[in-house]
């Protein structure tokens, strides 16, 4: 109540936000994602709701109708955001491999103790990623989104290599120069083999191979012996490839 015109009490109307009442609800309200969507973070939501309806169905079993069911909002909504699926799908993809670098560079740590050992870190940190964000590695690489789909998507996924490609220089490194091997053919071999063991073994779902080892065993494998017949890296002390790498160098 308050004192309105001429003395006389006056009810206040309660405030009332239309656009929180229309675009705001639970899930039992409107069918929508596990948390329902909340003005202003539509967004965010048709990410999260990609991301579930890849873990779910894989990046190539869901439209962009399907997004915005989940979202609990009108088919149209979504395209407030992205111009259509592979949009979305390109966005979802672009923030995987933003993580996907900062999970190798964490590894990679700057070569140290050696580049040797921080490579086979690193190859373990490839194999972790697929399978704690099997969604985020399917968008990436299995959802068919060319890497030129947008200069953001393109320039992530040259950082994310760039950092396998700085292992391989130094790597590449420990071999005197007249027998050292071009470090972008050793970078492409080494995530060859990193992303088919990946993609076969070390999954973080139902498509995963069996193998009769672990994934980053059969890894570590592969690599010494490809290294071993470039002639790189071998030898009692792995990171003793030159003068400079070994003590008092």
């Amino acid at each position: 109540m308050a004192l309105g015109p001429k003395g006389l009490f006056v009810r206040r109307a309660a405030r009332f936000d239309v656009n929180a009442f229309y675009m705001s609800w639970s899930k039992d309200s409107r069918g929508g994602g596990p948390r329902g969507y909340h003005h202003g973070d539509l967004r965010e939501t048709l990410i999260r709701a990609a991301l579930e309806l890849i873990a779910q169905k894989g990046s190539a079993g869901f439209t962009f109708a399907d997004a915005a069911r989940w979202a609990g909002v009108s088919p149209a909504a979504p395209y407030r955001h992205f111009r259509d699926r592979d949009d979305l799908l390109a966005n979802v993809a672009l923030r995987g491999f933003e993580q996907f670098e900062t999970a190798l560079a964490r590894a990679w740590d700057d070569g140290r103790p050696d580049a040797l050992t921080a490579l086979d870190r690193m190859g373990k940190a490839y194999l972790a990623f697929a399978r704690a964000q099997p969604a985020y590695y399917s968008a990436m690489f299995e959802s068919g989104i060319a890497p030129d789909t947008s200069p953001e998507l393109r320039a992530a996924g040259d950082r994310a290599f760039g950092v396998l490609r700085l292992a391989a220089e130094k790597v590449c490194a420990q071999a005197p120069p007249s027998d050292r091997p071009p470090a972008l053919m050793l970078a492409l071999h080494i995530w060859a083999m990193s992303h088919g063991i990946a993609s076969l073994f070390g999954r973080g779902d139902a498509a995963h191979r069996t193998v009769p080892m672990a994934p980053e065993d059969l890894l570590e494998a592969a690599v010494l012996i490809y290294l071993k017949g470039l002639g790189v890296g071998v030898g009692a002390d792995p990171g003793a490839g030159t003068a400079a790498n070994r003590p008092g160098g």
